[in-house]
């Protein structure tokens, strides 16, 4: 799996890291490392990684805040969190603050290389990209923006992704485990909350500013993607 792309590792056990930069150098990945949340944060500004391996686990700022403060900063980086934590909340804890993709401790080789190239594939598609067009919303998929109305939609990545997948098929039911394939590139997230998490806030987002609802739950089973205007006034942002 050879690649151009630049990973910063971020890990303070030395062996875990020394690991993980020895078979991705192999791969052809240019690597970076950081043992600390300061130290990536200063990496990630100065270096611009493509991708991000991120373990929560950090002495000082943790990697839930690392990811939080990179998203602020950038939408376009792939970030994958890494740690020995695997329970449901940890991993929405971690979506939530603008992760892509969460490796539960131990893991493959094999494994890692499969979210990475899934991850970055996508990631490099949207570069094609083209234009999603429903009611007074517009997704332009190679830029990642969203807007209503010609107003621009505060999205993170994921919840873009995620709506477009749905946009991209108006009409058609989606179940949670097709989502999961679609924008993260395997089904195991679909099991967990963390679709509803980033439908939720998709919602919100959308209920601030259009004027039509979009994205409509079929309980049980998934969700569907159409432009219906709403009865009365529209709902104002807070």
């Amino acid at each position: 799996m050879a690649s151009s792309a630049e990973i910063l590792i971020v890990e303070d056990d030395e062996v875990i890291k020394s690991t993980l930069a020895y078979n991705l150098a192999r791969q052809g990945f240019g690597v970076h490392q950081a043992t600390t949340g300061e130290e990536a944060l200063r990496l990630t500004r100065k270096l611009r990684p493509d991708l991000i391996l991120l373990d929560v686990m950090l002495p000082g700022e943790s990697g839930v805040e690392v990811c939080r403060k990179v998203r602020e900063r950038d939408e376009s980086v792939v970030i994958i969190m890494i740690t020995a934590k695997d329970a449901e909340e940890d991993k929405v804890r971690g979506f939530e603050a603008g992760a892509d993709d969460y490796v539960t401790k131990p893991f493959g080789m094999k494994e890692l290389f499969a979210r990475l190239a899934a991850n970055l594939k996508r990631s490099e598609a949207g570069a094609r990209g083209k234009i999603l067009e429903a009611g007074d919303l517009t997704l332009d998929t190679k830029n990642f923006t969203a807007k209503v109305a010609g107003e621009p939609l505060n999205l993170r990545l994921k919840e873009f992704e995620l709506l477009a997948a749905l946009a991209s098929s108006p009409g058609e039911l989606k179940s949670r485990e097709e989502l999961a394939k679609e924008v993260w590139g395997h089904a195991g997230v679909g099991s967990s909350r963390t679709i509803d998490v980033h439908i939720r806030r998709i919602r919100a987002a959308l209920e601030a500013t259009s004027r039509y609802e979009f994205v409509h739950t079929a309980r049980g089973l998934g969700y569907r993607f159409e432009a219906k205007e709403r009865s009365g006034e529209r709902i104002e942002a807070r």
